[in-house]
């Protein structure tokens, strides 16, 4: 039995509440005060409402009681205990409210303002960003309270924002004292004995193509014709960095590269997994200087088969590092002045474009699917702000070393899977039947049709974006597409790369950056030496088991937490001979499984830290263009609102459901569309819209725009197509209407900034207010003629400071749409 209770939520009946097993997980909150329990057996999250979630902060470990199910359905819960308190530090800003002293966390899924005691404040400035140290916990009836360790400075410094984020997502940015001090006892150069079982490549002219910023160099390559029988082939020399020469299994190195897993890049600064002595020193593969290296040396023939490979340790010496753009200008342009300056390696990079072709031919075939998307790179200055955001334009060099890293990863997948060694495969899985119903739905709106029936292959995918890609909509569509696609993640299983179309797919070219890589060199080393290579994970080492949304991750994080706290809780007894080798196997499998969701995990928070950071310069550049109007196009809709991109800064804001006008809005996820009820009026996917920058929340990270009405629709009626309505916008001139930002109240409101689709079906979720007309699509009916006065007297009542309607289903509890509490 079930019963309803006040607040809306079915409440289960005391009896059946009590016999419900308690389940162990992981707290995970929200910014809008509600959060969830993320269980360790990788079942349905729990909902936390904001009275739960007062007792506890965000990755706290918890055992919760299912008590009920909320408005949608979910299963909601009751906090039992909590077993780990995971915050001992939080970054966050010192403020002073109302005379009391409290630090307001930078991470916005902590909803506590922490207390700071007047002995607590140090030496830390009112307003500086500071690290506190939490003293006692909130609960129920109390306060979080801590005491300041550690000024960082004021929040306008240069750097401060990676600061932040390398804090905030707990990424590790110093290295241990015992690291430190064997990174500085290595050798500056090879030294001889390092030359012991070598093959010797230095006399080859093998080049580095990278980045102009870059400055780890771990892959080299090499070009030239064979004969492969009677017929014609290619011969590819990749050579990487090889760290594990270097970095040992059980030294501190090892130690601080397993907790780190990955670097992290941030604009104008790196957070490497290796100190700089080994990842731009030692191991970099710097022109003119030997370097130690793995190689993977294949012939693939004409048809873009790979025929035979080997893998071999050696030694090389760069005879040139060269960038994306220098080499695109050599073959691009062979009697220009780089071709010219280089002739005496041009022979080598035409032979690798050769190579290049065949391989991408190959690819085609194979129906590997290659999306097209726009990158963008944020230009600063030299305090680290940006002064501009500009696309990052890929040329066929970029090409050329993608396709070779891809044969070199598909060898080295291929090797260990024939070798029956255990290693970490990059597996992409096929979607879910859940995404793919969605993507149909859209497909099906746009007169598209995706093949392969139920269970699509990655040729019926790849013919589909060939279908979008002269179309206008193709943007849009492509997006659509790349959401239904699951992540990628490390784990010793193989079941082959989706995306890439391959049976079997590993990491082997970025050892330098990439933990993965660094085990797949030591298990290929191990078949050379015919061993076994089993990883031990050191016990000071703090895994990173984040459970993700949903897909195969999910399912290998729950086993690994279960293996992992098996092995804490059962140390290894001694057992019979026969059953003691069984014993290993099952304790390395575990160990390789741990490190897969670790590896993947600290992917995704390097992946987060990077792009806060980036929300965070942008919004700090934007504040210097509030009130100014662009031209855009929408990237996202939700329930909540529209997600714009402005065309000539490339940067994205949103237009909450609120500014859109006094209608209600129904959200059709297949068609991507916002559609006004009664006026009739969509907002979908790439239609182009005029806005204003009306807020910019450094805090939240989050910019706001407005909805600016053209001409044509100052009285209400509908415009014209969007080619029309925007042909004579000014991008970028001030605000000339009534509607100063200065003059408008900000909002109070808080809404979620994910992309993700909020529910899977067409969802109601609209807000009476001011009017206003949206850049519509083709297509588009015109409302009807006594709208217009209507829209008026709405326009008029919003000037004069009314509050909007919300729609009932607008303030549901656990809506991307919720008051805002506090002082911002």
């Amino acid at each position: 039995m079930t019963k309803k209770s006040t607040k809306g939520t079915l409440a289960l009946s005391e009896s059946k509440a009590k016999n419900l097993p308690e389940k162990q997980g992981t707290v995970q909150g929200h910014r809008d005060g509600f959060g969830f329990v993320i269980p360790d057996d990788g079942g349905e999250d729990i909902f936390l409402n904001e009275r739960e979630m007062s007792r506890v902060m965000h990755h706290d470990k918890v055992i919760v009681r299912v008590s009920g199910l909320d408005r949608r359905g979910r299963p909601e819960g009751q906090i039992s205990e909590v077993l780990m308190h995971a915050n001992q530090f939080v970054i966050g800003r010192l403020l002073n409210e109302n005379g009391v002293l409290i630090c307001a966390p930078e991470d916005k899924r902590i909803g506590h303002d922490i207390l700071i005691p007047p002995k607590g404040q140090g030496n830390a400035k009112l307003g500086q960003v500071v690290s506190v140290e939490i003293i006692d916990y909130p609960d129920s009836y109390r306060q979080a309270v801590g005491r300041v360790v550690e000024v960082l400075g004021e929040i306008d410094d240069p750097g401060m924002e990676i600061e932040i984020a390398v804090r905030k997502y707990g990424v590790p940015h110093l290295f241990s004292p015992a690291a430190a001090k064997e990174a500085e006892a290595l050798p500056d150069e090879i030294r001889d004995e390092d030359l012991e079982g070598r093959i010797d490549l230095r006399d080859i002219p093998l080049v580095t193509i990278d980045g102009e910023d870059a400055r780890d160099f771990d892959d080299a390559v090499y070009c030239e014709p064979v004969t492969w029988g009677k017929e014609k082939a290619w011969r590819l020399i990749v050579a990487i960095a090889d760290v594990s020469h270097y970095v040992k299994p059980g030294h501190p190195l090892d130690t601080d590269a397993i907790s780190r897993a990955t670097s992290v890049y941030f604009p104008r600064r790196v957070i490497p997994m290796l100190p700089e002595k080994i990842s731009n020193g030692l191991c970099s593969l710097k022109p003119e200087v030997d370097r130690l290296c793995m190689v993977c040396d294949a012939v693939i023939d004409v048809h873009g088969e790979v025929q035979a490979y080997q893998f071999y340790p050696a030694v090389m010496h760069s005879a040139q590092r060269f960038t994306y753009n220098t080499v695109w200008e050599i073959l691009s342009n062979s009697n220009g002045p780089e071709a010219a300056r280089f002739k005496h390696l041009k022979k080598n990079l035409d032979r690798l474009y050769s190579l290049y072709k065949v391989l991408r031919a190959a690819r085609d075939k194979r129906g590997a699917i290659d999306f097209e998307t726009t990158e963008t790179q944020i230009i600063s200055n030299a305090l680290g702000k940006i002064e501009r955001i500009e696309p990052r334009v890929r040329n066929e060099a970029h090409r050329i070393i993608e396709e070779c890293m891809l044969s070199a990863n598909v060898c080295a997948a291929d090797f260990l899977d024939k070798n029956g060694h255990s290693s970490l495969f990059r597996v992409h899985a096929e979607p879910s039947v859940e995404k793919l119903l969605t993507l149909k739905q859209v497909l099906r709106t746009a007169g598209l049709n995706l093949g392969g029936s139920d269970k699509p292959r990655p040729k019926d995918f790849a013919k589909l974006i060939e279908e979008i890609k002269p179309r206008p909509d193709a943007s849009m569509l492509q997006s659509v597409v790349l959401r239904s696609m699951q992540q990628a993640v490390y784990q010793p299983d193989n079941y082959g790369h989706f995306g890439l179309a391959y049976p079997a797919y590993a990491h082997f070219t970025s050892p330098i950056r990439r933990y993965p890589d660094l085990l797949v060199h030591r298990a290929i080393k191990a078949i050379l030496a015919k061993k076994t290579y089993s990883p031990s994970i050191p016990v000071d080492v703090v895994l990173n088991l984040a459970m993700p949304k949903s897909g195969p991750g999910r399912v290998n994080a729950a086993n690994a937490k279960k293996s992992h706290e098996e092995g804490k809780l059962k140390p290894a007894a001694k057992t019979a001979r026969g059953s003691k080798a069984k014993q290993e196997a099952s304790t390395a499998m575990a160990a390789w499984a741990q490190l897969g969701v670790h590896c993947s995990s600290n992917e995704r928070r390097a992946d987060e830290a990077s792009r806060d950071v980036e929300a965070w310069l942008k919004c700090y550049y934007m504040r210097d263009h509030l009130g100014q109007e662009y031209a855009g196009t929408i990237t996202g809709v939700a329930t909540f609102g529209l997600f714009v991109q402005l065309e000539s800064l490339f940067v994205e804001g949103m237009i909450h459901i609120s500014e859109l006008g006094g209608d209600y809005y129904q959200y059709d996820e297949a068609r991507q569309e916002l559609r006004g009820e009664r006026t009739g009026i969509r907002y979908r996917l790439t239609d182009r819209v005029h806005v204003l920058v009306s807020r910019v929340d450094l805090d939240a990270r989050r910019i706001e725009f407005s909805l600016v009405k053209p001409n044509s629709d100052r009285n209400g009626v509908a415009g014209v197509g969007a080619s029309d309505r925007f042909s004579q916008v000014d991008q970028g001139r001030g605000n000339k209407s009534n509607r100063h930002p200065g003059a408008k109240k900000s909002s109070s409101r808080s809404h979620s900034s994910s992309r993700a689709n909020p529910n899977s079906s067409a969802t109601q979720a609209g807000v009476r207010g001011s009017r206003g007309v949206a850049g519509e699509g083709s297509g588009l009916s015109s409302p009807p003629a006594k709208s217009a006065g209507a829209a008026k007297k709405k326009t008029t009542a919003a000037k004069a400071g009314k509050k909007p309607k919300k729609a009932s289903n607008a303030k549901s509890k656990g809506h991307e749409l919720s008051i805002r509490k506090g002082r911002r």
